[in-house]
């Protein structure tokens, strides 16, 4: 997650460059992030009493965008935290509770202060292996149960860049994006691409977790990873 743009409080535009509303691709992600939704309530089976903090929602108002304040049916059970003023979310979700959070900082709840934590799609982008560490850490603190989701290396297109293949290789990612005027996503700094491995690495020790494809259902190819710990 990146610092807001100027004074517009929005954060997340750069991360849709590559979707264009209304195309194939915005209808393949909405469809991955419907099917994501499905794995979050086939395992962590939220009720209406279930308390819900998701961290890092989109200020980007789009079809495929906060696909659980869209479908989940109790929306008054949601906090919902992002780096931006976030205006547009709050207006287009006002059963959500919504709060403004500083970028690595830890969470400002209790532990065990939600019955679910969920994260979508940010992982990635929070800067190094052990801001990844830490930013897990804190989602799995806060709640009972855990479910993040992330990108899968090996689809074959990079989602943020449109990019095919390049990004299975960690050497081969960085020059192909500075070559196709793409410099920022080859820094880590801005995006980790995620496999299984890399995922499971960010677990604390002695914190089990399951961790298996979800999205577009590929096999070894499939469009994003779930990690679920209770």
């Amino acid at each position: 997650m990146s610092a807001p743009d100027g004074e517009t409080g929005e954060v997340d535009g750069k991360y849709y460059e590559v979707v264009k509303t209304g195309g194939l691709a915005a209808w393949l992600a909405r469809l991955a992030r419907e099917r994501m939704h499905a794995d979050f309530m086939r395992l962590c089976a939220p009720g209406p009493e279930t308390t819900i903090l998701d961290v890092g929602v989109s200020d980007v108002m789009r079809d495929e965008a906060n696909m659980l304040e869209r479908l989940h049916p109790f929306p008054e059970a949601i906090t919902a935290v992002g780096l931006g003023e976030a205006r547009a979310f709050q207006d287009a979700f006002p059963k959500v509770r919504y709060q403004r959070i500083e970028a690595g900082a830890p969470l400002p709840f209790a532990d065990n202060a939600f019955d679910v934590s969920v994260s979508n799609a940010v992982l990635e982008h929070v800067g190094s292996a052990a801001a990844q560490r830490r930013f897990l850490a804190e989602l799995l603190r806060v709640g009972r149960r855990s479910f993040v989701t992330v990108p899968h290396r090996f689809f074959p297109v990079e989602h943020h860049t449109g990019i095919p293949f390049a990004h299975w290789s960690d050497r081969a990612f960085p020059p192909v994006c500075r070559a196709l005027g793409k410099a920022e996503w080859g820094e880590a700094t801005n995006l980790i691409v995620m496999s299984r491995a890399r995922l499971a690495s960010c677990c604390p020790a002695g914190r089990p977790a399951q961790i298996a494809t979800t999205g577009l259902r590929l096999g070894w190819f499939s469009s994003n990873l779930y990690l679920f710990a209770e």
